[in-house]
């Protein structure tokens, strides 16, 4: 129960990558999103699990692994609908 704070705020982001993944999937659209911004958080969550298999190890550390599945399929999609956008206009 040490992480409960930690899982808490996880669980709060993590809520809102699925609308961020559905949303970019669905239009598209790069529009509204940063890859620098994203690749900030991808870096983030991996220093997150780093703590956790080096330092307190505990259930968390999945929160933190699913965390980054989203942020990375969201940066995935973000460059895949930056190259649709690209080729759009060629």
């Amino acid at each position: 129960m040490n992480s409960i704070f930690e899982m808490l705020m996880l669980i709060c982001f993590g809520a809102a990558w699925p609308f961020s993944i559905y949303k970019s999937y669905t239009s598209k659209s790069v529009e509204g999103k940063s890859p620098h911004f994203l690749l900030i958080l991808i870096m983030g969550y991996i220093f997150g699990i780093l703590n956790k298999v080096f330092y307190n190890f505990d259930k968390v550390f999945y929160l933190y692994v699913i965390n980054l599945i989203m942020v990375t399929t969201d940066f995935i999609l973000y460059l895949k609908n930056s190259k649709l956008k690209r080729n759009r206009f060629i």
